[in-house]
């Protein structure tokens, strides 16, 4: 008969570790650190950069009425503090989607 689970590791997790405590509290490092580390940007998602204004007003205002709706979906499974803070968030999101249009309808409009 073949075992279909894999073996349990030979170490035990709970158990401490041999190895050296540092001073810093899980090696964080500081700010200083992080501000002079190099920023890669990250292609994986990127926007054309030859898309036009309109068209990333476009795709904006459409993401923006589809965070609001997953939102207001969202708060009719929630109670309390947390149905209020969604409620907000939902909000927010609304005016967001408010200003994009407003942006939107300026360009459209005959100067």
């Amino acid at each position: 008969m073949v075992k279909v689970t894999p073996n349990p590791p030979d170490a035990d997790p709970a158990a401490p570790s041999d190895e050296p405590v540092s001073d810093t509290p899980n090696n964080t490092p500081s700010f200083a650190d992080i501000k002079a580390t190099p920023h890669k940007l990250c292609s994986l998602f990127t926007v054309n950069p030859e898309a036009d204004t309109e068209t990333l007003l476009a795709y904006a205002c459409e993401s923006l009425a589809s965070a609001n709706v997953m939102a207001t979906d969202l708060v009719d499974h929630l109670e309390g503090t947390s149905r209020n803070a969604l409620l907000g968030i939902a909000q927010v999101i609304m005016l967001g989607e408010l200003a994009v249009n407003r942006v939107l309808d300026r360009l459209e409009s005959p100067a």
